[in-house]
């Protein structure tokens, strides 16, 4: 034993020299100097390294608390809070369902990791990938992979808030600031009697980009739809806006036999989960006006998988016409010119825009007339094939079939009614326009096409009021004519209607 300064140090056996060395360390002395008594089992936790104070530069003290609050919120916060919205999300869905004639299916709520997921598994897809690696002399694995970003291109994100709380009502405001909205032919009786357990599938001919809004507003009551969407909206900040209102991209050319077949999964695993879709067989815009010839892409997939699922599949034809498109003289253009680029510059639209407030603000904007929709006859296609399996031929059939009954329904409007007779003959005084148009519409008058609810002399006041502004005509002491230059504007318009006037139509037996 050792005494220092007052206080009693115990020492002793071998462990001698290493104490004597542990007593000269600062904070020993201190404890020394301070009448502590240091017991030989003490285990001198203050003289070891790991309890050192450290001095840290402040960067790195943040850096390691950001990336500690990173690793909380991932594995801890995120998913709770992931978990909150998403039980919100479905108390608020299933509210919405209530009020929906068709509601959304479980298929179209899936998170889209999980639907991607799901579709580059589908042993047709991973099928694919063996071919495409053998075929290109690739690993498997980087097929795989192209697969993969296939399935990111073209599946959607869905968010029913964004759908029902933003975009129908966008679309509601966009299409009544812009058309007096007008619905035309439309069986309730036949729309209701719909199998509740059945896809739905809107084919639609495509006359503007605005059939999408418009009939994204008009469909809202019954369901969420899922369009396809061509390469031209992948921009920022379009395309997420698209994904999160259920649509899905699709490329126009460049589309290996991968790429095709990763689509055709994806739109037969949405119509067997019942998704309710709205498709245009025309395959794009219509340049000239007129009903063009269907493709069998999307509805090809649609009747191929029919067989190899339990649910029925209900085609709703649905025509829409429009006073006023507002790409006419692209669509004509781009027709004149034998291609479908439509490249508008970013100053013309920048130019057309202005010129609309503008219009607007000075209150000399007037709208761009009726734009009106029509459902035709629904298309069972159990009913259609009876007893029959789809054969290679069936997807034409039923498309042609569908475009017929689009027809049928194809609203008639006083632009397009008014372009076609100022075609036919002209200078017309607008008395004789009046008279014309009053014959035609009787004509069709209990043939089930939507008319205009309005008499002759206001349907031509209209029509002559929009083609003034717009400067397609002209009077003169005999009466009205086209302006020069305006044949093909008014030739694309009168053209929406023509086959409601041919002989063969006209004589054909009165629809009950």
């Amino acid at each position: 034993m050792m005494r220092r300064g007052g206080a009693q140090v115990q020492t002793g056996g071998a462990r001698g020299p290493r104490r004597s060395a542990a007593l000269h360390h600062p904070a020993v002395a201190v404890a020394v100097q301070a009448g502590a008594v240091l017991h030989p089992a003490a285990d001198f936790r203050q003289c070891r390294p790991m309890f050192r104070p450290v001095t840290l530069p402040l960067w790195l003290l943040v850096l390691i608390l950001l990336f500690a609050a990173v690793t909380f919120a991932s594995h801890f916060l995120f998913p709770s809070v992931r978990w909150f919205f998403r039980k919100r999300m479905e108390r608020a869905v299933a509210r919405l369902n209530t009020r929906l004639a068709r509601p959304i299916e479980p298929f179209k709520l899936a998170r889209r990791h999980d639907m991607i997921q799901r579709l580059i598994y589908d042993p047709a897809v991973t099928q694919a990938v063996v071919e495409h690696a053998r075929r290109e002399g690739v690993p498997e694995n980087v097929a795989f992979e192209q697969a993969r970003d296939h399935a990111r291109e073209i599946v959607p994100s869905f968010s029913a808030t964004a759908y029902f709380t933003f975009g129908t009502r966008a679309a509601q405001w966009l299409s009544r600031a812009l058309y007096r909205i007008r619905l035309g032919a439309f069986d309730r009786a036949a729309l209701d009697a719909i199998d509740p357990d059945a896809a739905v599938v809107f084919v639609m001919n495509h006359r503007s980009n605005m059939d999408y809004v418009l009939v994204t507003w008009l469909a809202a009551r019954t369901s969420a739809l899922s369009y396809a969407v061509g390469e031209w909206a992948r921009v920022w900040p379009l395309a997420p806006l698209i994904r999160a209102m259920g649509a899905y991209f699709i490329r126009r050319r460049d589309r290996g036999a991968l790429y095709r077949r990763v689509l055709q999964r994806y739109v037969q695993m949405a119509t067997a989960g019942g998704v309710t879709q709205a498709i245009f067989p025309e395959g794009g815009l219509s340049l000239d006006g007129r009903l063009a010839s269907p493709k069998t892409g999307l509805l090809g997939h649609i009747v191929e998988d029919f067989a190899r699922h339990s649910r029925d599949v209900i085609f709703v034809p649905v025509a829409l016409n429009y006073d006023r498109v507002l790409e006419d003289r692209v669509l004509i253009g781009a027709a004149a010119a034998g291609n479908r680029r439509f490249r508008v510059p970013l100053s013309k639209i920048a130019g057309a825009v202005l010129g609309h407030f503008a219009e607007r603000l000075t209150g000399r904007f007037d709208g761009f007339g009726t734009a009106s929709v029509s459902f035709g006859r629904p298309l069972s296609l159990s009913e259609f094939l009876g007893p029959e399996t789809p054969g290679p031929n069936t997807a034409g059939v039923v498309a042609r079939q569908l475009m017929a009954r689009i027809e049928e329904v194809m609203p008639v409007l006083p632009v397009p009614l008014v372009a076609g007779i100022l075609l036919d003959a002209s200078p017309l005084p607008a008395e004789r326009i009046e008279l014309r148009v009053a014959a035609r519409l009787a004509m069709l008058h209990g043939r089930g096409v939507a008319l205009p609810r309005r008499d002759a002399a206001r349907i031509t006041a209209d029509a002559l009021a929009i083609l003034r502004r717009r400067r397609l005509v002209v009077e003169g002491g005999e009466g009205i004519a086209p302006a020069p230059g305006a044949g093909p504007l008014l030739a694309f318009y009168a053209a929406s209607v023509t086959h409601h006037f041919e002989p063969a139509r006209l004589a054909a037996p009165r629809p009950d």
